[in-house]
């Protein structure tokens, strides 16, 4: 079975398998997106909010603080080679407030063997949406020199 690695600057580190993400809270997004090599793409995914993912796993930034949480970054790899970065200011519903989902389920199928799949609703075009994703990594953005 497919897991993936939540890890980078979370107080709960953590490996997940689908089946771990499909016991967390469950959402719903029909998409149309264009895909480069296939034309338009129209599915329905299922699957937990990154947000919340993220969020149960204890970021490392005072939720408090808007400025803190906007430096942080989510960097998403899958077993199909792609890799894609998102920051947490799109997620974040007092910034973009994103549904992005790790989808558990893609048009009814269950993703169990083939690994969860980013799905960013908002997307005109699939080139965020990674499969198979083995990594998650949360973290801060450091500029050299910046003294951060």
């Amino acid at each position: 079975m497919a897991k993936l690695m939540l890890h980078g600057d979370l107080d709960h580190p953590a490996t997940l398998s689908v089946a771990d993400l499909r016991a967390r809270e469950q959402h719903r997004a029909a998409v149309t997106f264009d895909c480069a090599t296939n034309g338009p793409q129209h599915h329905v995914f299922e699957g937990p909010l990154l947000r919340d993912l993220i969020a149960d796993a204890g970021p490392a930034f005072d939720a408090r603080r808007r400025k803190d949480r906007s430096r942080f970054l989510i960097a998403i790899s899958g077993g199909d080679g792609h890799h894609s970065v998102l920051s947490w200011a799109e997620l974040d519903a007092d910034f973009g407030d994103s549904p992005v989902l790790l989808a558990t389920r893609l048009d009814g199928e269950d993703l169990d063997e083939a690994g969860s799949q980013l799905v960013v609703p908002s997307d005109r075009c699939g080139a965020r949406y990674v499969s198979a994703v083995t990594h998650v990594w949360f973290g801060a953005l450091a500029v050299p020199g910046a003294g951060m």
